[in-house]
């Protein structure tokens, strides 16, 4: 039988799909180049958008004559400025995104694959790499003949990467410059905590998007009776009875944890998206991610 990693990241099916779709970005960015999508802010293009009164300095071609010829002013026609998004997919490749089937890691690895795909279609700049020192060999791409670089590349990334999401994103910052959409993928299973990432890229003026992947068997362990339990970053062990008290407490904590990570990124504007393993990426990008606002 065929295991879900040796099936394509994106389906032919889900790939046309996503053609129809495009990243949505609830800040203005100045982009480097023309984009396909409009912009709120005014620029040069050949959609009328409003007038204002000529300034010394104005570009003279601007200038509408047939207005000053009625009106003896000179105004400039301003137009709807197409945009330039750039996209960032920011990977977490730590052991623990190598659990459950599909894993994590393979879910998160399949959305940042559909949301880079939809931002090439548009023409958007599209960076998608694991966090971490080897992030930094993932290539900017443009259009959509640059899908197989982003999937060979994606492709290529398993885990082991057991950087902290505060390493990483640092690691991120530093060698990235510009503004635009973060997305996080991760299950932000860190002992250090997630909170300084995330204000990292909340002070790089990042749209951030937290998507939190978390797998059926975390939300309710299906074990029972005497267990070792070893940390699959750290190897830390613990020796542990499992019996329907302690499950219960583990699930008071797991919601704990979901709930404050939730009110951390409401309070700071960003969007958290929860993510279950069992749901079809299918299902999660043309419907949970329409709902929340990442796509249209």
């Amino acid at each position: 039988m065929p295991t879900t990693t040796d099936q394509p990241l994106l389906s032919p099916e889900l790939l046309g799909r996503l053609e129809r779709l495009e990243l949505v970005s609830r800040k203005v960015f100045r982009g480097r180049m023309k984009g396909e999508r409009r912009s709120r802010r005014k620029g040069e293009s050949v959609e009328f958008a409003d007038f204002r009164h000529y300034v010394a300095g104005d570009d003279l071609r601007l200038i509408d004559w047939n207005l000053y010829a009625r009106l003896d002013q000179l105004f400039l026609k301003l137009f709807l400025e197409e945009e330039d998004l750039h996209f960032f997919a920011l990977v977490d490749a730590s052991e623990s995104m190598n659990f459950s089937d599909p894993s994590k890691l393979r879910v998160a690895k399949q959305l940042a694959a559909a949301l880079g795909y939809v931002g090439l279609c548009r023409a958007d700049r599209v960076s998608v790499s694991v966090l971490g020192p080897e992030g930094g060999r993932a290539p900017v791409l443009r259009g959509r003949a640059s899908l197989w670089k982003m999937l060979g590349y994606l492709d290529s990334v398993e885990s082991g990467h057991n950087v902290s999401l505060h390493d990483g994103v640092k690691d991120f910052s530093i060698r990235t410059t510009g503004t635009g959409i973060a997305v996080l993928l991760t299950d932000l299973m860190d002992k250090q905590g997630y909170e300084s990432a995330l204000r990292m890229l909340i002070g790089r003026r990042m749209d951030v998007f937290v998507m939190h992947i978390l797998s059926p068997e975390e939300l309710d362990p299906p074990l029972r009776g005497d267990r070792k339990l070893i940390d699959v970053e750290d190897r830390d062990e613990s020796e542990i009875t499992i019996n329907a008290y302690v499950l219960q407490k583990y699930k008071e904590t797991v919601h704990s944890f979901i709930r404050d990570a939730k009110q951390f990124c409401s309070q700071r504007s960003i969007v958290y998206i929860p993510v279950r393993t069992d749901t079809p990426v299918e299902t999660i990008v043309t419907q949970y991610l329409r709902e929340r606002g990442v796509v249209r």
